[in-house]
Parts: C-alpha cells; structure tokens; sequence
C-alpha cells in the first residue's frame, strides 16, 4: 500500500515544482520589465545552483538576477578552487545548436582528409583573427569544415560575393586567406542575406565564431591545440 502511494504522488510532486519554477521565471520576468522598461524580451529565466541566483538569456546573452528581480549582473562566475568558468559552462550549454540541423548548403564545404571530424564556422574576409584561424586550421586533418561566409566588414560583401561565384570556392577562399589573393568580381545571387540571418538566429555576434559538431558555440579565435583538443573532447576546449 506504502508504494502504491508513493508512487501516485511522485508525478503530483514533479508537477508542483514545474509549476513553480514556471511561476518564479514569470515573476521575476515580470519584475526586471517593471524596474527597467527598456527591456523588451526575456529569452529565458532559469533557477540557478550558485547563491540563489537566476540565470536570466536577453539577446544571445547569460546574465544573473536576484529573486526579487532587483538586480541584473553582467560577468563571469568561477569555482575559486578549479577557476572553472561556470558561466562559460553554462553558456555553452544554454546556447547549444543543433549541427545536423545547420543549413550547410549555405555554407562552403571543405573536406581535409577522410573528412570524419566535423566543424562550422562564421567568418569574414576581412576580420583580422579570421585570418589567423585560417592559419591554424590549415595544420588540422581529417576534417569536414562547413565555412559560413559573413560580410560584416567593410568591403567585404565584394570579396564575399567573388568568393560564392567563382568557379572553385575553397580555393579562392583558401588563395584570399592564406595567400592575400584577390577573388575575382563576382556576378551571381548568393547566399549572403540567408547566412547573416542565420548568424542572428544563432546569436553570433561577431567573428570567427565556431560551432563543434556536439553543438558547442566557441565565440572567438581558437589555436589549433585548442580546436584538435575541442574535436576529441566532444567540443570542449577545457
């Protein structure tokens, strides 16, 4: 009779503290709209482990707030006996993509290898630490490079544009990046429009930024020691 009971109230249980969780997140989404009204959205609102903070997504961005929705706090937590990054951690978590759902026929396909690994990433012609990675991926084998040509610099839409029309792609982009050739005038429709919409969607919101193909998002330039470690950690890089 004890376990018929248990298990009876075990799901009302779930269910109460579901409710809950929902009731905090919509007061306290309510309550930083009413203390700052600039604030239009609220992506997420998330019970945290760390102080009774709430984690709180506005933009593509991991903020914490108080209980009351008093305070909003903008910077990185870390564990002081590890100096793990727990806000990176949960970043990278809350802000996962789905890789086999990315739309890679925008993309340029580049196959180093047996091309088993997988990696995307958002790039501009003309953004320095772009430049750099292309280096560093240059040492990196057996790999499958999904390569999302963003035109955020000045200038670049044309080199972007040469790029996607020309005959060969990854060698004009490989001959641009690593070699400072020129592409040529390109006369074509391309996907330019659809991939600066897509780096919306997924909240990249400068260059490079690398997706791994467990999902993980790495804003920002990576050594190639980095992206090798990445690739065999599932996508972290520590």
């Amino acid at each position: 009779m004890f376990k018929f009971i248990l298990i009876l109230f075990t799901p009302l249980f779930f269910n109460c503290a579901h409710a809950d969780s929902n009731a905090d997140a919509a007061r306290i989404t309510a309550a930083l709209k009413k203390n700052n009204p600039q604030i239009e959205k609220i992506d997420k609102v998330i019970k945290s482990d760390i102080l009774g903070l709430y984690e709180v997504v506005i933009q593509g961005q991991l903020l914490y707030t108080d209980k009351n929705g008093r305070y909003l706090i903008n910077g990185n937590i870390f564990e002081m006996k590890t100096m793990r990054n727990l806000t990176q951690e949960r970043s990278r978590e809350i802000f996962k993509v789905d890789f086999d759902k990315l739309p890679f026929d925008l993309a340029i396909k580049k196959v180093k290898g047996d091309g088993q690994r997988k990696m995307a990433y958002f790039t501009d012609p003309n953004c320095g630490y772009c430049q750099k990675l292309e280096a560093e991926l240059k040492g990196i084998d057996n790999i499958t490079l999904h390569v999302f040509l963003l035109a955020n610099f000045p200038g670049s839409a044309e080199k972007v544009k040469g790029i996607l029309c020309s005959k060969s792609p990854v060698k004009t982009w490989d001959d641009l990046m690593l070699n400072q050739v020129a592409p040529p005038v390109g006369n074509c429709d391309t996907s330019m429009e659809k991939v600066a919409q897509l780096s919306n969607k997924l909240n990249v919101n400068g260059t490079p930024a690398i997706i791994f193909a467990n999902g993980v998002l790495e804003p920002g330039y990576l050594p190639a020691a980095e992206i090798e470690k990445a690739l065999g950690n599932g996508g972290k890089t520590n």
